[in-house]
Order: C-alpha cells, then sequence, then structure tokens
C-alpha cells in the first residue's frame, strides 16, 4: 500500500469540499468593512470607520461550548453549537460596551465529514448575523487517531471596538441602582458536565419527552444561547447609561455578578421576581441538588445582568421589551462586601 496523507486519516479533498459547502452561509455575515474573500491566509477588516471615532478601544473574547457539544453528537444535530459559541464570545464583549466587528472559528475534529462541518458553520454564520459581526476566517483541523471520528470541538474568536468614554466598567455602581435581568433561552452553554452526569445523557434519555418542559430533554437542553447584542444597543440607544453589566455564564450568579460591582457595594436580588425555567427545576429534583448550587453554577433564567441608575430603570426595560427581550427588575445595589445576597 502507498502510504499518503489520506492513509494517514487526514482527508485533504474532503477538507475543500467543506469549504465550499459552508462559503454559502459565511457570505450571509459579511460587511461592508471586509476585504478579500474566504480562503486566505488571513482575515482582512477595514479599520476607516474606526478612524472617526474619538479614542477607539478593541475588545477581544475567546471561547467555546464546553461538553454541551456532546448532546449534538448523540442528537446528530450540529446547527445550532455554532449559536452558542458566538454567543459566548459576543456576549461577553458587548458587557464591557463594545459593538462586535468580527468573528473566527476553529473546528478540531476526528474526521472530516464535510456535510457536519458545514452544519456547525451554518450555526457559526447565524450567530454571526445575530451579533452583527462579519465571519471573516476560521479553521478545520481534521486530527485522527486524536479524536474519535464522529467527535469534534468547536472555539471561537469576536473582536469588537468601543469608545473609551462609553466602556462599562462597573466602578460607578452605588447603592439604590437597580438590577436589570434580561432572560435567558435556558441552560445556555454551561454547567453541562453536572447537566450530564444528572441525567446520565445518552440518546434515549435526550430523546424522552417532558410535559413541564413541552419537549424533549435534549431539544430543551440544544436550544441555543441567547446573543444579547442587539438588546444592549437598544438599551443605549434609548438613552441609558449601563453601569455595569454581566453575562451569567460559568459559576452562575456567585460568580458573575461580582465581576462588576466595584469594592464597598453587593448586589441583592429576589429570588421570587423572575421566571426560571422548568428545565433548572427538573435538573435541581433529578439531582437532588441544593439551591446554592444552582445559583453558583447556572443562569437560573437570567443570561445578562445589567446595573442602571433607579431614575432609568422603566427606560431599560422598555427599551429591553420592544427589542423582543423578557426582563425584569431584579434587584439592587446595596452597600457591602462585593457579594450576591439572594
Amino acid at each position: 500500500m502507498t502510504m499518503d496523507y489520506k492513509a494517514a486519516g487526514v482527508d485533504i479533498e474532503a477538507g475543500y469540499r467543506s469549504v465550499e459547502l459552508m462559503k454559502q452561509y459565511v457570505k450571509q455575515t459579511m460587511r461592508p468593512e471586509v476585504l478579500g474573500g474566504i480562503g486566505g491566509f488571513s482575515g482582512a477588516f477595514s479599520l476607516e470607520k474606526i478612524k472617526n471615532m474619538e479614542k477607539p478601544v478593541l475588545l477581544s473574547g475567546t471561547d467555546g461550548v464546553g461538553t454541551k457539544i456532546q448532546l449534538a453528537y448523540l442528537m446528530d444535530k450540529h446547527d445550532t453549537v455554532g449559536i452558542d459559541c458566538v454567543a459566548m464570545c459576543v456576549n461577553d464583549v458587548v458587557c464591557a460596551g463594545a459593538q462586535p466587528l468580527f468573528f473566527l472559528d476553529y473546528i478540531a475534529c476526528g474526521k472530516n465529514y464535510p456535510e457536519k462541518i458545514a452544519a456547525i458553520v451554518k450555526g457559526v454564520a447565524e450567530g454571526c448575523k445575530q451579533a452583527g459581526a462579519a465571519l471573516i476566517g476560521g479553521e478545520t483541523a481534521e486530527h485522527p487517531g486524536l479524536m474519535p471520528e464522529e467527535e469534534y470541538d468547536l472555539a471561537g474568536f469576536a473582536v469588537g471596538v468601543a469608545e473609551e468614554k462609553d466602556l462599562i466598567t462597573g466602578s460607578d455602581s452605588k447603592p439604590g441602582d437597580v438590577l436589570i435581568g434580561i432572560a435567558s433561552s435556558g441552560v445556555h452553554s454551561n454547567g453541562f458536565s453536572l447537566v450530564r452526569k444528572v441525567f446520565g445523557v445518552t440518546k434515549e434519555k435526550l430523546s424522552v419527552y417532558y410535559d413541564d418542559l413541552g419537549a424533549t430533554l435534549g431539544e430543551t437542553l440544544l436550544i441555543p444561547t441567547r446573543i444579547y447584542v442587539k438588546a444592549l444597543q437598544a438599551v443605549r440607544e434609548a438613552g441609558v447609561i449601563v453601569k455595569g453589566c454581566s453575562h451569567i455564564t460559568g459559576g452562575g450568579f456567585f460568580e458573575n455578578i461580582p465581576r462588576m460591582l466595584p469594592e464597598g457595594v453587593s448586589a441583592r436580588v429576589n429570588k421570587g421576581s423572575f421566571e426560571i425555567p422548568p428545565i433548572f427545576g427538573l435538573l435541581q429534583k433529578t439531582g437532588g441538588l441544593e439551591e446554592k448550587m444552582m445559583y453558583n453554577t447556572y443562569n437560573m433564567g437570567i443570561g445578562m445582568m445589567l446595573v442602571v441608575d433607579a431614575a432609568q430603570a422603566d427606560r431599560t426595560l422598555d427599551a429591553l421589551r420592544r427589542a423582543g427581550e423578557k426582563t425584569w427588575t431584579v434587584g439592587e445595589i446595596v452597600s457591602g462586601g462585593h457579594e450576591v445576597i439572594l
């Protein structure tokens, strides 16, 4: 047998085919600033518009989808995890007050199945469209022998821009300011190692229908992470000054909310003030999990938390609702030792 790259497990032709299949999705994310097409060694993005800004600051974020990806393998559904990947990056960037500009993705797979890779990128492109970011490049790496053939991992990288004076730092938050919570779409992309342990995730268990959920377990868990770019744009356009912003990811309330607080204040969150999606109740009951563990691991129905002046609270809620978000006043800033009080 003649030895070549294909015999070693890497199919270059499949790589070419997956690039051809994904081009249609990537095209839909283009912005006028993108220079050149797909297939170059790097993605080019013009900074012409940024020159008109006073003090532009670039903000970047990188993340993956974590072990949620195992559900995509088991359900053989690959067109939504890309949305999760974009969401995890752009939501972090908008937390600082930035407008996302562009995104790059990285897919590592055991074997390149072009249709599957194209489905993943279709999701990435959908996330980019929701975020107004251009998908200007990426990499698909085949890792035979290192990863099982059916498996892949997905990560990404977003860059955004903000005026220095518009950066959200949390430093101005003071007692009496109001906490506004924006609804999550469900579990989002964190805490799936615990989810998998609690439900003993298999293909059969994911296909069980639950009346409480109004869907199967798998459908509910695979709902993509909500992207909050347009929601925060709407708040800004309403003339609201966002003092603090927290993307509720791994570590739940207790780890993420303090990241937006200055020293000397705490966040008091009123538990009954927002809707907790049924999946969290099912998770807690099935796993016999303590309430504190739930709030320390999951978003519990709040994907993004804002701090605004009490006088601007109603305007914030109105802007978010008009932007199509479910939102609530969930608490306030109080004097204290930089913690979350439930």
